[in-house]
Formats: C-alpha cells, sequence, structure tokens
C-alpha cells in the first residue's frame, strides 16, 4: 500500500492508498455538505441537489451519465448524510479516467429549472415512502428531538412544506457556497497510479471554485424528553432512544466502538441475549454515531406493543450495570476480533477502504491504514471503557416510539 496526499492550487485534497495488486479502483468525491449546514428555509437542499447531479450538464445529458457508467461496468451511486455528500464509483482500472471525468460532471451540474421541477415530485414522493417506515420515522424524530437547537436536528430528506417551497435559485446559491474545492475531498483506492490521479484532476478539476465554506461544530447538550407518533394499524412499537456520545474526533471514539459491540451488537451483545434469544423482542442494537463536534449513542427497539414498557425496562437494567461495572475481559476481546474482522474483510475491496479513507479525512484529516487501525484496537483497555462511560454513560436521554402505543 502507497499513501499520497496532494493539494490542487484551488484548495482540492486529494487523498490515495495506491494497491497495485488490486483488481479495480474506487473513486469518491466527499463534500462537506448535509442537512447540518442547512437553514430552515431550504431544508432538504443537499439531498434534492445530489439527485439532480444526475441529470447531467452542458456536455452528458441524464440518459448519457447512466449509459456511460453502464457502458464501463461501473458500481457507482451518491448519498446525504447530515454531514456528508459522496458521489462514487468503482470500476477496473482502464475505464478510470472516462469514470472520472463523469464522476467531475455530476459535482457541478447545470440545474435546469425543467429537471428541478420533475426531481421535486421524485422527493416528495421519497418523502412519502419514509413516511411509511416506522424505524425510519423514529430515527429522523429522534434526531430532531435530541439535537433540538443544534444544526443536526435537520432532517436529511427535509420535509414536504420546505421541499414544495425550495425554487431552484435556492439550491443554485447553496451550491455556489457549499460546492467549492476547498470543501471537497478526491479519495481514491486502488490500482491506479499516483501521477495518472494527480493528471486527472488537474484536467477536470483545476477549474473548480477555490474556498472553503464554514461549519459551525459546537458540541450538542440535549435536553432529552420522551414522545410518541401514533400509528394504529402497526403491529410492532418502534423505538428509538439517544444519549450523548464522544464526538468524531475525540480519541475515545474507539472505545466507543468496542463497547456497543459488546453491549448492541446485532448478535452476540448483553442487548442481543437478554432480549432478542429469549424472544422479548424482534430486535435491538446500540450504535455508536459519532459526528462534527458531537456524538450520540442510539439504541434501536422493535416489538410487540405490550413488550415494549419490560423491554425498555431490561434495556436501562442493562446500561446501568455497563456503567456501574463496565465490561470484562472476555467481552473486550471478542469485541476486537469482530471488528477486526470487519475491519480487514471490507478492506479487501478498494470500495470498502474508500470508506474508511475518505470518513477519516473528511473528519480528522489524517490517514489511517488497515494496520494503524487493528493497532488501535488492540490498545483499547478496559480503563479506557471505564474513562468513556464516566464522560459519557450509557442512557436513555431522548425517546421516540412510533407505533400504537400513546405513551411508552
Amino acid at each position: 500500500m502507497q499513501f499520497h496526499r496532494d493539494t490542487l492550487d484551488n484548495g482540492l485534497n486529494v487523498v490515495a492508498e495506491i494497491n497495485p495488486r488490486a483488481y479495480s479502483v474506487a473513486l469518491g468525491f466527499f463534500v462537506k455538505t448535509g442537512s447540518r449546514d442547512e437553514t430552515e428555509d431550504v431544508s432538504g437542499v443537499s439531498h434534492f441537489l445530489e439527485h439532480m447531479a444526475f441529470k447531467g450538464n452542458d456536455r452528458y445529458s441524464a440518459e448519457d451519465v447512466n449509459r456511460i457508467f453502464d457502458e464501463v461496468g461501473a458500481k457507482y451511486n451518491a448519498s446525504t448524510s447530515e454531514e456528508v455528500t459522496l458521489y462514487y464509483a468503482t470500476v477496473l482500472p482502464e475505464y478510470a479516467d472516462r469514470t472520472f471525468d463523469l464522476l467531475t460532471a455530476l459535482l457541478y451540474p447545470s440545474l435546469r429549472e425543467e429537471d428541478f421541477e420533475t426531481e421535486k415530485q421524485v422527493i416528495l414522493e421519497e418523502i412519502g415512502m419514509y413516511e411509511d417506515m416506522p424505524a425510519f420515522v423514529a430515527y429522523d424524530n429522534a434526531m430532531r428531538a435530541h439535537f433540538a437547537g443544534h444544526p443536526l436536528s435537520r432532517s436529511i430528506l427535509g420535509t414536504t412544506e420546505s421541499i414544495e417551497a425550495l425554487t431552484s435559485q435556492q439550491m443554485r446559491q447553496y451550491h455556489d457556497q457549499r460546492y467549492k474545492a476547498g470543501n471537497i475531498s478526491l479519495i481514491v483506492a486502488g490500482n491506479i497510479e499516483r501521477d495518472r490521479i494527480l493528471s486527472l484532476a488537474e484536467r477536470h478539476c483545476k477549474n473548480w471554485p477555490a474556498g472553503e465554506p464554514s461549519r459551525s461544530t459546537a458540541e450538542a447538550l440535549p435536553q432529552g424528553g420522551q414522545s410518541c407518533v401514533g400509528r394504529a394499524s402497526s403491529q410492532q412499537q418502534h423505538v428509538t432512544q439517544m444519549a450523548p456520545a464522544p464526538p468524531a474526533r475525540s480519541p475515545l471514539r474507539f472505545a466507543a466502538d468496542l463497547l456497543s459491540v459488546v453491549v448492541g451488537d446485532s448478535q452476540g451483545s448483553r442487548l442481543y441475549w437478554e432480549l432478542v434469544d429469549p424472544g422479548h423482542c424482534e430486535g435491538v442494537e446500540l450504535a455508536y454515531n459519532d459526528y462534527d463536534g458531537s456524538g450520540a449513542w442510539m439504541t434501536y427497539l422493535c416489538c410487540r406493543p405490550e413488550q415494549t414498557a419490560g423491554n425498555l425496562g431490561r434495556i436501562s437494567e442493562i446500561y446501568d450495570s455497563v456503567n456501574k461495572s463496565g465490561i470484562d475481559d472476555d467481552e473486550l476481546e471478542q469485541a476486537r476480533n469482530k471488528t477486526a474482522s470487519r475491519i480487514v474483510l471490507q478492506s479487501e475491496r478498494p470500495m470498502g477502504r474508500l470508506s474508511s479513507l475518505g470518513g477519516n479525512w473528511i473528519y480528522r484529516d489524517e490517514y489511517q491504514s488497515v494496520e494503524d487501525d487493528l493497532r488501535m484496537l488492540q490498545s483499547v483497555t478496559a480503563d479506557d471503557v471505564n474513562t468513556l462511560l464516566d464522560k459519557y454513560p450509557l442512557a436513555q436521554t431522548t425517546t421516540v416510539g412510533v407505533g400504537p402505543l400513546e405513551q411508552l
């Protein structure tokens, strides 16, 4: 593996992990923008803009975009989160040049009015689709309640009202503000030469506007609370709970990752053995979500309505026990092994490495090899977990239920 970092004159970061033994190359443009960077009047614009990217520009039509990606056999897509919009493709090395050209076109689409109005209807349908998914509704409402008054409270999709009111001019203004070269990182993993990457970046990206817009990263101070969204026809109760956890730059994040595996992994965790295996619920998990400046423990529970109160009590008992006594060495070692396997298996594909490389660079301006990740795993001790729990105990600060129950 060879790591290279370069910066174009306009501020575009070019980060590459070159692996001559790989059979493919993954290319991704990570734009440091998402729902947290929006204002209420343009809520959902980041995700909407991601859709508009595939409508083409003055060189490629929407049909061209999909046709050419298919012609070169690319695995391609885009995604939007609270903090990052990603455009990516994985291809055989011989098609990297053509794919790179097409990816750069996605970042600066024409944003034609007729395309905007057509895609607006698609976005509204998507919002309606997700509103029919109780797990998503629980997540979206929990984020809104937990981070109330903080930028992370904004929905990725926006609302029906915000999307209906959004204009193409507002989208263009947002694009002009956020899609500046200093706010974008080109991440590359796999079988390609450094000189080739830099040549492609210079050819296609050197004229992108310079600049790096700011972002407020003050740590959230959630007030918490409990609420329910009624779904009388639902056969199950879905519950999402949140509590403060380490932010993305915190050294405690490694301990948080391992603790979430011990306590809330989908299989073999404390929650699994206490709730899922005995048949108390269909599913329960604890996840650690790290954001820019903030973090969150997120608990998800799905069960029969009449089992909800008992299961929430069981979760609370498990969290109280962990906060008081920590975890044992065997649990920590098992979590290390699980996590190490996931890291290694993911790293065997360039696309898997792209995600890790991009996350580390966007959030921490650092490069972590697979070996670095494995060393960090081995360095986490039970004392580190106790330090984590002292500062960020497992809790149920914010609770949102979706289902037949009017209260939890």
